[in-house]
């Protein structure tokens, strides 16, 4: 299989080498570039999926994030008896993903989908590193294996609508978990946006406060007990728009 890519400006061509794998035809290198006409310049050849693999990085550091904001005695808690604890929201956001990324887009890292030890910490280890993973094998993808269908339970879908959809799917458990953070009476602080304890509403100036700033810093403070940093509260006026 040869794809061309051609420049318009110079009609120069490149054919990205490619090699079959369980994912389709995968590119060995994502760092494909295109000459300019003085033979020194370059252009990127710009995935127009990339968005994708963009807002999977982003959504992982947010599930990261949210998790970070419990505390260790919380992981059993839930807010009903036919609701999901902490603790099993992790389980869930693991095997779901882990299962989704394996059956419905071939991405299957041959590992278990769950922590030897079931602790906060090594949830967020574990979930780090799958889905670490799973960005790097994303970034090694070309356009076609995203326009292709392929089986979503009983049905056919792109691969493209499939991760978005996954990315949806996180990004819904993720914000019951926030919702449970609420009603344990913790601080929140921001996955997206503004929150009512970091200023309130967005066009009251509220600022947007991280708890940590990547994840690599998440994990080792996290490991060292975590930090907390202060949060200003909502301010002077209604951190809601109808209060």
């Amino acid at each position: 299989m040869t794809i061309e890519q051609t420049s318009a400006s110079t009609a120069t061509t490149i054919r990205p080498r490619f090699i079959q794998s369980s994912l389709g035809f995968v590119a060995i290198s994502v760092s494909e570039f295109l000459k300019s006409s003085d033979g020194c310049k370059t252009i990127p050849v710009v995935n127009r999926y990339s968005f994708l693999i963009e807002t999977y990085s982003t959504e992982r550091q947010k599930i990261l994030g949210v998790w970070a904001m419990f505390n260790d005695d919380q992981m059993p808690w839930r807010p009903h008896l036919r609701a999901r604890s902490v603790h099993e929201q992790m389980v869930h956001q693991c095997v779901s993903e882990d299962y989704w990324m394996k059956n419905f887009l071939g991405i299957d890292l041959g590992e278990p989908a769950l922590p030897a030890l079931e602790t906060r910490l090594e949830f967020m280890k574990k979930y780090a590193a799958s889905s670490a993973a799973r960005l790097a094998r994303l970034k090694t993808i070309l356009e076609p294996w995203f326009e292709e269908s392929a089986q979503f339970f009983d049905v056919r879908r792109s691969r493209a609508w499939i991760l978005m959809r996954r990315i949806a799917h996180s990004a819904h458990h993720r914000g019951q978990l926030t919702t449970y953070l609420r009603i344990l009476g913790c601080e929140l602080y921001s996955t997206y946006g503004p929150t009512a304890d970091t200023g309130g509403l967005f066009q009251n100036a509220a600022r947007v406060i991280y708890q940590y700033p990547d994840i690599d810093t998440l994990l080792e403070s996290e490991a060292r007990g975590g930090v907390q940093p202060p949060l200003p509260g909502p301010g002077p006026k209604p951190p809601t728009e109808r209060p």
